[in-house]
Order: C-alpha cells, then sequence, then structure tokens
C-alpha cells in the first residue's frame, strides 16, 4: 500500500516546511510520495532529501494564486500516486518515525476505514488544545475513539474514498472543509477513527489569528447544513451554533458582528450541490457521540 503525503505552503515558512518534509520523508519503511503545493507562491528549495536507499520521492505543483485550503488539498491530491494521503500543516511535523508504518497497517487491514485523525502534540510540553481532539468529550487525548470529522492538517484518508465522495469543497476556502467530507464518508459507510497513537507535533496558535475566522468560520457552517442536512436538522444545527456564538462571543462585539455577517452570507450565497445525508447516517452519528446538531 503506497503512501503519499501532501502539503500546502505559502512559501514563507521555509525552515518549518524543511522540517515537515523531513519528517516525512525519514518515515521507517516509509518510501513516501511527499507532494508539496505552492499555494499562490513558488514553492521554495528545501534541504531534505530521501535518505539513500529509499524510494520516496518529493515533488512540487505551484498553483497560479491562493485557492484556500481544500482546492490545494484537492490539487495536492491529484497529483499524487498513494492508495493512502496524509495532509501535514507546512508548520507541524511527526513525532517520530513509525506514523506511516501505523497508518499502513491500519488501511491495509480495515477496508472500511477512510480516516484516521491524528493526535496532536504541543512541542512546547503544553496542555494541547481541546479543538485537535475532534469529538465532545475531549477531555482526554491519548484515547483513540470513533469520530465524526476530523482535523485537516493532522489526517490521512483513503484516496480512493476521498475521490469517491468528491474531495474537499473548494469553495469552502477554510473552515469546516473536513467535516463536510467526513459527513459524505459516513454517509457512504466508511468510519473515521481519532488514533492518539499517530502523533504530530504543531505549534499552539489560536484558529482566531486569521482575519477572516468568524465571518469564514459562520459562512460555511451555514453551507454545510444547508449542503447536508435534511432541513429539519439543519434548522436545529443552525440554531443551536447561534446560540452558542451568543454565549461564547458575548464579550467580544467585533468578533459577533463578523460571525453574523458571515452567517447571514451563507444563507443568501450558493452553497453547491445539496447532498442531504439519510435519516440512518444522522443516526449512526448520535451513535457515535456527536448527532449533527451540535
Amino acid at each position: 500500500m503506497k503512501i503519499s503525503c501532501v502539503i500546502l505552503t505559502m512559501g514563507n515558512r521555509v525552515a518549518e516546511l524543511n522540517r515537515a518534509v523531513e519528517s516525512a520523508l525519514n518515515q521507517v519503511d516509509g518510501d513516501v510520495e511527499v507532494v508539496i503545493v505552492g499555494n499562490g507562491a513558488d514553492v521554495p528549495e528545501l534541504s531534505a532529501t530521501p535518505p539513500e536507499g529509499s524510494a520516496a520521492v518529493v515533488k512540487s505543483i505551484r498553483l497560479d494564486q491562493n485557492t484556500g485550503i481544500p482546492a490545494g488539498r484537492n490539487r495536492g491530491v491529484e497529483e499524487c500516486s498513494g492508495d493512502v494521503v496524509l495532509f501535514l500543516d507546512d508548520d507541524g511535523w511527526y513525532a517520530n518515525q513509525k506514523v506511516v508504518a501505523h497508518v499502513r497497517d491500519r488501511f491495509a487491514t480495515e477496508p472500511d476505514l477512510a480516516v484516521i485523525s491524528f493526535r496532536v502534540m504541543d512541542p512546547d510540553g503544553g496542555i494541547g488544545q481541546r479543538r485537535h481532539v475532534p469529538r465532545l468529550r475531549a477531555g482526554d487525548p491519548q484515547r483513540s475513539s470513533p469520530v465524526t470529522t476530523f482535523l485537516g492538517g493532522a489526517s490521512a484518508i483513503r484516496r480512493s474514498a476521498f475521490l469517491q465522495v468528491g474531495g474537499l469543497p473548494e469553495r469552502f476556502f477554510y473552515a469546516h472543509e473536513e467535516t463536510d467530507l467526513a459527513w459524505r464518508l459516513l454517509g457512504e459507510g466508511y468510519r473515521i477513527e481519532y488514533d492518539a497513537e499517530t502523533v504530530m507535533y504543531h505549534p499552539q496558535v489560536p484558529p482566531t489569528r486569521h482575519v477572516e475566522f468568524y465571518r469564514l468560520n459562520a459562512r460555511n457552517r451555514v453551507w454545510l447544513a444547508r449542503r447536508n442536512l435534511p432541513w429539519p436538522l439543519a434548522f436545529l444545527y443552525l440554531t443551536n451554533w447561534v446560540v452558542l456564538t451568543l454565549l461564547r462571543e458575548r464579550a467580544a462585539g467585533p468578533a459577533l458582528k463578523a460571525w453574523f455577517r458571515g452567517f447571514f452570507e451563507g444563507l443568501r450565497t450558493p452553497a453547491g450541490e445539496r447532498r442531504p445525508m439519510a435519516w440512518r447516517t444522522a443516526w449512526r452519528m448520535v451513535k457515535l457521540g456527536r448527532p449533527p446538531i451540535v
């Protein structure tokens, strides 16, 4: 089973990108095909090279403009030849050299497994971020479990399943694209697992560092519901998130204003193809611990 690794870059973190590529190339029995996507930027020259005697390779492509995270990853997958594709942030790296061997074994022996979401650890020894554990009960990041979504930059996905459901929704640009993909995979009968044994390091940085975080977060949440949920569930899901956002951000006026601007943008703009999940898929998500209303 061949493994590929897609890394997006804006070309402005050369040392970090070099470290990320090196951690993929140096996997034990890995022979990883690394595909670096310059998202509207040239891919910088790197010192990381495949180990001597390895069949690992490094390829790079340049997109003319920053097309966003989902479109960039889709382009990377198109360039891959692997049966399984790892997605790795350019400022992240694998914690040990056995990640690929573990991933290969799981996908080879579990044909209904579509995605493995990795455990993300703070390289400085911090407690980590709750959002890095993709389930409601996130208190114990060392506990593996089935989940209903995953972390895009810390994951491995079966390429055939990815292509079967159409890849990531490119119009999202940033935020919730993994959940859109995950819900469609669950609808096709696949499993998604949070695997605490597969560890990557990533600096502890809040998503709110992105200027457009609140607007895109809200807009894409509306699109997610409009694309994937039966209308009664879509109403409950969006109502729930309006209430949660009002409670969480009530003291942050600018953030709340940006969020609601994105929310109404999501209501009035095209969300893309609507393929509402079956009620049996929604019930399956309930049994997995995260019903599609939160």
